[in-house]
């Protein structure tokens, strides 16, 4: 797509945004597909990139609003589906190039079509401690993995639920904080049958 414009260059590709991060190319904006390899969230992938200083447009197949929704959470300049003519696709990446953002009716959907778009507010340890622990991980063991003592990771669980709840997301059961965790991008969303 990129051949015969002048004013866009390919400089860098890798199959994780890890690898790419790795990668000493000067680029000024990251195209990214919502399911990488790796299965690494979205949103976490979203962050690592603003962390290292660089914008996000996101290029989708658009076919899992969750994924959608995981990247608009996270402040990504836009989302551009694979099935936009080349053109369309080309004037999005200038316009996220510029810092601009890249507003579709997908997108929009998406996001007007998530009643619990809003964030919930957690902390940083709250995320740790709901990715652990509604991955499988026993109380016992999240405690050992954050230095912290059972009781505070049981308090931090009490509070992750109710503020799910003043949200109007419950989760009283691991299952449900399984459920919020992949929602929100705190967790991959799972691969059957791969």
């Amino acid at each position: 797509m990129l051949v015969d414009e002048a004013d866009l260059e390919l400089t860098a590709w890798a199959p994780t945004v890890g690898e790419l991060l790795a990668d000493s190319a000067d680029f000024a904006l990251v195209v990214l597909d919502l399911r990488l390899a790796d299965g690494t969230s979205p949103k976490a992938n979203v962050e690592a990139l603003h962390d290292a200083g660089l914008e996000v447009l996101i290029f989708t197949g658009g076919e899992n609003p969750y994924l959608v929704r995981s990247a608009a959470r996270a402040g990504v300049l836009g989302v551009i589906r694979k099935s936009e003519p080349a053109a369309k696709v080309v004037e999005a990446l200038r316009v996220a190039a510029s810092g601009g953002h890249v507003m579709t009716t997908d997108w929009a959907a998406a996001i007007d079509a998530d009643p619990d778009l809003p964030d919930v507010g957690l902390s940083p340890r709250q995320r740790e401690v709901l990715a652990l622990y509604a991955s499988g991980e026993k109380v016992t063991r999240v405690a050992r993995l954050t230095g912290l003592a059972e009781q505070t990771v049981n308090d931090y669980l009490n509070r992750i639920r109710r503020k799910y709840a003043e949200a109007g997301r419950p989760a009283p059961t691991k299952t449900d904080l399984y459920k919020r965790a992949v929602e929100d991008g705190w967790l991959p969303i799972p691969h059957y049958g791969e």
